[in-house]
């Protein structure tokens, strides 16, 4: 059987409370919680309820019960802030698995979950920055492997990600660039600095993700055994890279279609034979790592920062770029995501709205960071959020109902209202 790469990823946006446009230019708007309910809170406790504290909870014995078990997270920062507000609980346990230095790894992201990889690569790297100290701040782990937002890649992104020091990069396996390459390999990006790179196996991830307890669905109810089986096709040397949004574990799939006793039968099963093992996204990458005697072992080094010992201010690992020049090489010149049918950006960039909503607060930017203002420029970041544009998509169809799924809003058309009524008042207390 091959190895299996789990990842997870956390993250809850702030939602917008209802504005009017005659807010506009009254000082001291919140754009983000209401004086009478505070919808992000509301939200944050019942998620946590329903699949942030049980599953965090079955993770936690997994890891004891199973020190072959092995599971990565990217935790965007405005989910550790609710976090921290709303359900400590939550924190709580998520420190547990943390220090769980052999079987868990976290992931660096985009503080505010945004999608400034695309439109600014200053504004990026800040916000990577920010992720990075936060999760030091945290949980003392040093992030060394790099998840965008909505698994967002291209060949510049790639770019972007190596020169800032990471060992490698989580994005989707889209068919249009694979060329019909096994996807259960390690690749390299076409960058000119080369970066490992894992991709999602979309089949085997959207089958729990989205497909698990929908009844039409030729293998409905799925039994572990008949997961176990489509595991085994593939050969001891390959990575089956299973993906997924958090909340697939009690949010998207309840607690009574059976999804958490699934989850915990299939990690027994699989485990229960002792060739079988999963690997931490850094551990995949491991062959590609500088080790030269004029360098600390690299081995050493990523096992300190699992360990909590590689301070923020001291990340240095080194690819060895004559390793990765062998490994195929996934050329992505378009960016892909992991969203939608088609694993584009249609889902944030693809009308008239989106685009409108997002030309508009990139070119607030340089007013903003000028300014020093950090109020105004954690406000300004705050509706950067990739799930604000998410929500003004008009598709139909399958991808449509899954926005539709996502949005607090009636329409398309009221996202984009109440998004155009906190940016004029952002627009106007610059003025």
């Amino acid at each position: 059987m091959p190895q299996i790469c789990f990842y997870l990823h956390l993250h809850q946006p702030y939602r917008l409370k209802p504005l009017s446009i005659f807010e506009v230019g009254k000082q001291k708007i919140d754009y983000f919680s209401a004086k009478k309910s505070d919808d992000n809170q509301e939200v944050f406790c019942k998620v946590a309820e329903k699949s942030y504290l049980p599953m965090l909870s079955l993770l936690l014995r997994l890891s004891k019960r199973h020190p072959q078990f092995k599971v990565a997270f990217s935790i965007s920062g405005i989910f550790i802030e609710q976090a921290e507000k709303y359900s400590p609980q939550v924190m709580k346990l998520l420190r547990k698995l943390a220090a769980q230095t052999d079987q868990v790894e976290l992931l660096a992201e985009t503080y505010y979950h945004s999608l400034s990889s695309l439109f600014s690569p200053a504004e990026f790297r800040d916000q990577v920055e920010l992720h990075r100290r936060v999760i030091w701040e945290k949980f003392e782990r040093q992030p060394v492997f790099f998840r965008n937002t909505e698994l967002i890649y291209s060949n510049d992104i790639a770019e972007q990600v190596a020169q800032m020091g990471y060992v490698g990069m989580l994005t989707e396996a889209v068919p249009r660039y694979l060329h019909g390459r096994k996807k259960t390999q390690v690749f390299a990006s076409a960058a000119q600095n080369r970066l490992p790179l894992l991709l999602k196996h979309a089949e085997l991830s959207d089958d729990i993700a989205f497909r698990f307890s929908d009844t039409n669905w030729q293998w409905y109810p799925l039994t572990v055994e008949r997961y176990q089986e489509w595991i085994a096709n593939y050969g001891a040397e390959e990575l089956v890279n299973l993906f997924m949004d958090f909340e697939t574990f009690g949010e998207h799939q309840w607690a009574d279609t059976g999804i958490f006793d699934f989850f915990e039968r299939w990690v027994q099963q699989f485990l229960s034979r002792e060739e079988n093992s999963f690997v931490l996204p850094t551990e995949a990458v491991m062959p590609y790592l500088e080790k030269t005697a004029q360098r600390e072992n690299a081995l050493t080094k990523i096992r300190a920062f699992f360990a909590g010992l590689g301070k923020p201010d001291a990340m240095k690992v080194h690819l060895n770029q004559k390793k990765l020049a062998a490994l195929p090489v996934y050329d992505v010149p378009e960016p892909i995501s992991w969203a939608d049918v088609d694993r584009d950006l249609t889902a944030w960039t693809e009308n008239d709205l989106q685009q409108d909503t997002i030309e508009k607060i990139y070119r607030l930017e340089e007013i903003i960071r000028g300014l020093g203002n950090q109020t105004l420029l954690d406000r300004w970041r705050r509706l950067q959020t990739s799930d604000h544009f998410y929500y003004m998509c008009t598709k139909w169809s399958a991808d449509g109902d899954v926005h539709a799924y996502f949005s607090p809003y009636a329409s398309p058309y009221e996202a984009y209202r109440n998004f155009s009524i906190a940016l004029a008042d952002l627009q106007e207390t610059l003025i």
